[in-house]
């Protein structure tokens, strides 16, 4: 495994990183036994995986939980997450305090290392930073949680602009983004601010179902092209992407995604999602490979740098 510094506050993970929600939930959504998800978090954590990211509302918390249950708790770095609005309204502090308190409950542990509010809208923003902050604070005092952060909601929030606000507000230690190969427009308009503040990074997105579901990115592909946002040839190929497929480039379409992503400067952990233990090796395997030839990224760059809000729908399936 490789580990990185994940911005100013000095934690050392895994540039791999357990996502614990997705269209996977650890193999909840495809039928495994909770021990068997249990089990799935502990290889990746023998694997060399220190960081866990999971939520309140992806119900994954109480397997986390058990799978570290006895291992020293500095041996891994959880995160989990609170959302700040519910059947249309905004949650009150003491709401998103006692998300908090549960998610503790559930885990199983007296602290987080990360404490996130989830999927934050632009308009959200200032109820997150004037009503929500101040008590979260309060409760980080005590010892709950060591670090704050937010996360986007990328599908409603395709330009970052409640991200390029947070970065500058100097409570949030690290953010969650959308990235990857056709969506790449963090890489103006967050990636300078979060590097110059010194925030670190959790990468979401860098694969889903554009990349993963059969027969997505072909038919992606063709509504670009009618729309006249990429290229007609790339509509006509079977696989797309099928260039960046040869001796010494990416061995898959996912396999490049995973690598894109990680070796963009500015990113700090990428995360993914599993439901089994073949697909854990694989995923892990690419996320520490090598970057791509530098040929293909700046085809991939000429390609797809002025796209905006493409594959940021919730993954189809598991």
């Amino acid at each position: 495994m490789q580990y990185t510094t994940l911005g100013r506050i000095g934690l050392r993970v895994s540039v791999a990183g357990l996502g614990c929600g997705g269209g996977s939930r650890l193999g909840m959504r495809s039928g495994k036994s909770e021990a068997e998800s249990v089990a799935l978090v502990r290889q990746a954590i023998d694997l060399g995986v220190n960081f866990l990211d999971t939520a309140a509302a992806y119900g994954t918390e109480p397997i986390v939980g058990k799978a570290i249950k006895e291992m020293l708790r500095d041996r891994v770095v959880v995160a989990t997450k609170a959302q700040i609005r519910r059947d249309g309204r905004l949650l009150s502090a003491p709401e998103v305090v006692d998300s908090l308190d549960s998610s503790l409950h559930a885990l199983g542990t007296d602290y987080v290392d990360l404490f996130q509010l989830h999927g934050v809208p632009p308009a959200g923003y200032d109820h997150a930073i004037e009503q929500l902050v101040p008590a979260l604070l309060d409760e980080q005092a005590k010892g709950k949680f060591r670090h704050l952060g937010i996360t986007e909601t990328a599908p409603n929030d395709p330009k970052h602009l409640m991200l390029q606000r947070a970065v500058r507000d100097g409570c949030w230690q690290v953010v969650m983004l959308a990235f990857h190969m056709m969506n790449q427009n963090a890489r103006e308009t967050v990636f300078p601010l979060t590097r110059e503040y010194r925030v670190g990074t959790l990468l979401m997105f860098v694969v889903r179902s554009i990349f993963s579901v059969p027969g997505r990115l072909q038919e992606d592909m063709r509504k670009l092209a009618a729309e006249g946002r990429v290229p007609d040839w790339l509509a006509e190929r079977k696989q797309p992407l099928d260039f960046l497929l040869h001796d010494g480039g990416a061995t898959s379409v996912i396999d490049a995604a995973y690598r894109y992503g990680r070796h963009e400067p500015g990113a700090d952990v990428v995360l993914f999602g599993t439901g089994d233990v073949e697909h854990l090796k694989s995923n892990i395997e690419s996320i520490l490979k090598p970057p791509l030839p530098a040929a293909d990224v700046a085809r991939l760059n000429e390609l797809f740098g002025a796209l905006e809000g493409v594959g940021l729908d919730v993954p189809i399936k598991a």
